[in-house]
């Protein structure tokens, strides 16, 4: 529960207002409005949290140069989150970031909006986001930072290779038939800059279908946590126009983007346990721009495809003040790019890991151990050849 503060006449008391727990249904996950609440006279709120992920990673290899193992401890998420409701119709959302302070010696990040966006919530079947939102194509980027299955995301696969994680835009979403039907339309502002053949914007539509108990938000969950029966299979597509040349020295043969993606998702609870199962299937597709002659801007995953399945299961008791989860995680990634007649790029993860829940994703423990390995070594790049990778990971959301 969360702690209200009544601006007007001081009042204190233990329940989240009408308006904001209408907002967190519609657009944030449960934990992610876990800190207090101010209200403003009649209906308006406006809601504090914090969030913090600190990792410590060990890997054997330290950069592309350099082989030798390395141990690093840092900020992987530090996050400041304001959640307002002005009314029962109209809220927004603002997040500043600071993550991956500390890492390979890089102190002091800045702090930068991570989020800032209005919501306007017309009804449950018509919704409106507005401002710098999560792109909605693929379900793990859309399951909240702070309340994954496993440690984090793919690193590379679950993410388009075009505004990262956000993208400025807007947002027309919606439930249907008591939220069994979920849709969604974003149009964003996606690749931008000098090396953009002409400037058009990103179309990307995604809908799910709920089977079981329904997710109804805009974000999901990488697990409920067995207060869920879930079971939804969702798709999404993405596209723009003249994203890059293929021949950028002669500024020739633009090409468009687009992208499709099938996953799916079930969560069950039992009387053994609580069982969890993801997987999903991608292809982003540049018109093989980066196997040309790109940009210097063009990323090497514009055209990739690949796939990756994850699993956990959940003891049904407590194990000391908390309960256990475990959790397999395996995904492979085709790049399709050749130095010379190699595939350096081309490889496949397999992680195995834990959660011990102290309480829910509020205060949580994560370990995870990865094996990384390329189809091709490369002769010299380490970050290229097969590596080990193990983390440990203390969260806390106030």
């Amino acid at each position: 529960m969360t702690c209200t503060i009544r601006v007007q006449g001081a009042v204190r008391r233990r329940a989240p207002t009408q308006y904001l727990a209408a907002l967190c249904a519609a657009v944030l996950p449960l934990a992610a409005a876990a800190g207090p609440t101010i209200e403003f006279g009649q209906g308006s709120t406006l809601n504090f949290t914090y969030g913090l992920q600190i990792w410590n990673e060990t890997r054997s290899f330290t950069s592309p140069t350099n082989p030798a193992s390395s141990t690093d401890t840092f900020l992987r998420r530090n996050r400041l989150a304001l959640t307002g409701q002005h009314n029962d119709m109209i809220g927004f959302y603002a997040q500043l970031e600071a993550g991956v302070d500390g890492r390979g010696g890089n102190n002091d990040r800045s702090l930068f909006w991570r989020d800032a966006y209005v919501t306007f919530d017309y009804s449950d079947e018509l919704r409106f986001i507005v401002g710098r939102v999560k792109n909605t194509f693929s379900r793990e980027n859309l399951e909240a930072c702070l309340e994954p299955l496993t440690l984090d995301r793919a690193e590379v696969l679950s993410y388009t290779p075009f505004a990262g994680t956000r993208d400025m835009g807007v947002v027309v979403w919606g439930n249907l038939m008591d939220a069994r039907l979920q849709y969604r339309l974003m149009v964003a502002d996606g690749r931008e800059g000098p090396y953009v053949p002409e400037r058009k914007p990103r179309v990307t539509g995604r809908v799910h279908v709920s089977l079981w108990d329904p997710e109804f938000s805009y974000g999901y969950q990488g697990t409920y946590l067995g207060t869920q029966r879930v079971l939804t299979i969702g798709a999404a597509y993405d596209t723009q126009p003249d994203v890059a040349y293929a021949n950028y020295l002669s500024r020739a043969d633009p090409q468009d983007y687009k992208a499709w993606t099938v996953d799916a998702f079930m969560e069950l609870p039992t009387a053994s346990g609580v069982f969890t199962a993801s997987a999903a299937v991608f292809e982003y597709d540049t018109g093989g721009a980066f196997a040309g002659s790109p940009d210097p801007g063009l990323s090497v995953n514009s055209d990739l495809e690949g796939y990756y399945v994850k699993g956990g299961y959940m003891l049904p008791g407590k194990i000391g003040p908390g309960r256990l989860q475990f959790f397999a995680r395996h995904e492979k990634l085709d790049y399709g790019v050749k130095t010379g007649l190699a595939e350096y790029f081309d490889n496949t993860w397999n992680g195995i890991g834990f959660n011990y829940y102290i309480d829910g994703q509020r205060v949580k423990v994560t370990g995870q151990f990865n094996r990384i390995k390329y189809d091709t070594q490369h002769p010299v790049d380490n970050s290229l050849r097969d590596y080990r990778q193990a983390t440990l990971a203390l969260q806390l959301i106030f």
